[in-house]
């Protein structure tokens, strides 16, 4: 058992970590980060290369790096310190078939094989996403292009549907999730090419919507070439182009160019390019606005903000995404952070207008059930397009921030997101996250960050004292391990997230006790070791592929021990408390 910390190491500490995380930003006010390399975007970038006909010593430094990485026990993971997965192992196996470098690393792939076959194969992959096909659908299209697999495996998908106003799209209830529009069409396009359907009917219907929906494809491809700023949704959309004979297509050029771009040294692609949007608000915000320069950071916040109605999920403007770059898409949890973010920085009329549109944005987004989805209202049939706690947690301690300036009418919208929040409770007190798990958790769940990220909302408007919010809170004492730390849940391995999160929460509901303490003694003597800024993979991306993040302990463990330092958080409202049952 660890023992308390001290208050003169929760200032030091508090220091010293605030000097690290400003010592990050850069000369434009902003975080970048760096995100995770990820074996599945490098082996996904190898295959599209390629299957274009392109950059061929990239291609190799892309194999020496997956041959490199390599787990012991044959498979690859999502990250360097990723357990390995049927999905991963099974793309970076095509990717030495597809480039045709099978012979040359022929030990590599006998452990790969052996994995694999262990794992289940296909059927392993089918029964990892069930009925979402956003990623399953991919994997199988690869392995076909590496005579890994018959195209009868890759599912049809309705591509023609594409054509219809993007409005209707949540009532059709796609088979992938909303921001996987691009697969669909360039997939469905390859799967047509390859395999007709055997109905006249359908194939004359996908025949004659081949352009139209290469023009959508188009339409809604970023400037940087990247379809959401990541490697694996560009370089399948590249490679199905060039299964269905259209390698020099102007979307495939330029989905080439992204990826040539965003290749690292070492051979490798991440995930995605980065989250300078989404750290630096959670970096004002951890720092309670606290930054030098503060107007700098700002504006460029400000700058990130929608001012058109997106073409890809045809969101309306007001809303914030993930990056600044122009493969970013708005969302409620970008969005709900630039709110806070906007609220603890100097005002001026252009943050308070500003504002206006994030509130009214997020007001319109949410779900029937009363809860916040990511990027699109009504999708509530996938995994991730439906209502999380998280997401709605935050747009909750958002509207929080500005509702006394506003007045908006807005009480029904915060009653029902608690409502929401108070059903997906679970029997023992805690929550789920949707974007975030733990590997070494059950399912890859992550109770920890979810019940850390929602007892601040209740917190926000004054309601710590709920039933709710009490058990809640009692679960995260409980989940505490016996070195003081938090993992994903008791029991599994302590982290410098998880721990800070959990720390965080607690401070905010007023809890600096004992075992707040416990955990920031934890979190000290991970920072005087020098290890407090090791990151751990809790991220999901789409279709739960993991990633880090560099600046997520740093940012997370100033924060906590800003609050310790402070007592708790102050950001109340002085709100009428709202029904939660």
């Amino acid at each position: 058992m660890s023992e308390p910390i001290a208050d003169a190491d929760i200032e030091r500490c508090h220091r010293v970590a605030r000097e690290a995380l400003l010592a990050e930003r850069n000369a434009e006010g902003f975080w970048t980060g760096e995100l995770s390399t990820s074996a599945l975007s490098t082996a996904t970038a190898v295959c599209a290369l390629t299957c274009v006909s392109e950059h061929p010593s990239l291609v190799r430094n892309g194999l020496h790096y997956l041959a490199g990485h390599q787990n012991s026990d044959g498979g690859w993971g999502d990250t360097p310190k990723s357990r390995s997965n049927i999905s991963t192992t099974m793309l970076a196996r095509a990717a030495f078939h597809v480039v045709g470098a099978a012979n040359e690393y022929r030990r590599c792939l006998d452990r790969a094989d052996d994995y694999i076959q262990r794992a289940g194969g296909i059927a392993a992959v089918r029964a990892r996403y069930g009925k979402d096909k956003t990623f399953a659908v991919p994997i199988l299209m690869t392995c076909a292009l590496a005579g890994l697999a018959d195209w009868n495996e890759v599912d049809a998908l309705p591509f023609e549907l594409a054509c219809v106003p993007a409005r209707c799209f949540a009532a059709l209830r796609l088979p992938v999730v909303s921001y996987a529009l691009p697969a669909l069409i360039a997939i469905g396009q390859a799967r047509f090419a390859k395999r007709p359907p055997r109905n006249p009917l359908t194939r004359v219907v996908r025949a004659v919507s081949v352009e139209k929906s290469l023009r959508v494809l188009e339409a809604i491809q970023p400037g940087s070439g990247g379809f959401l700023e990541a490697a694996p949704l560009t370089s399948f959309v590249t490679m199905a182009l060039a299964a269905s004979g259209r390698a020099r297509h102007p979307v495939a050029r330029k989905a080439v160019e992204f990826l040539v771009n965003s290749v690292r040294p070492d051979g490798s692609w991440p995930i995605d390019s980065n989250l300078s949007c989404w750290l630096t608000t959670l970096t004002v915000n951890g720092l309670d606005g606290n930054v030098p320069n503060a107007e700098q950071t700002r504006d460029w916040i400000l700058s990130c903000q929608f001012r058109d109605v997106h073409p890809y999920t045809n969101a309306a403007p007001g809303g914030w995404g993930w990056t600044h770059l122009p493969g970013s898409v708005p969302d409620a949890d970008d969005t709900a952070g630039a709110l806070l973010a906007l609220s603890r920085l100097p005002r001026n009329d252009a943050s308070r207008n500003a504002a206006r549109r994030g509130v009214r944005w997020l007001l319109d987004l949410q779900n029937r059930d009363g809860g916040w989805p990511t990027f699109c209202r009504g999708w509530t049939n996938l995994p991730f397009d439906r209502s999380g706690a998280d997401l709605t947690a935050h747009a909750l301690r958002a509207l929080a921030a500005w509702r006394n300036e506003y007045g908006m009418n807005i009480d029904r919208a915060i009653g029902a997101g608690f409502r929401y929040l108070a059903h997906e409770q679970r029997p023992d007190g805690s929550w789920l996250p949707l974007w975030f798990g733990n590997e070494h958790v059950t399912g890859d769940e992550n109770p920890v960050y979810g019940t850390a990220r929602v007892l601040p909302a209740y917190e926000a408007f004054g309601l710590s004292g709920d039933e709710g919010a009490q058990r809640g809170q009692a679960w995260l004492l409980g989940a505490q391990n016996d070195d003081g730390g938090w993992g994903g849940a008791k029991g599994a391995p302590s982290s410098v997230e998880e721990t800070t999160l959990a720390v965080s929460a607690l401070c905010r509901c007023g809890d600096t006790g004992v075992s707040a303490r416990r955990g920031l003694r934890w979190l000290a003597a991970r920072l005087d070791a020098g290890t407090v800024g090791e990151p751990s993979p809790i991220g999901f991306y789409f279709a739960k592929l993991w990633y880090f993040e560099k600046l997520y302990p740093l940012i997370f463990a100033a924060e906590a021990f800003r609050l310790a330092e402070t007592g708790k958080a102050t950001n109340k409202t002085g709100a009428r408390k709202f029904a939660t049952g």
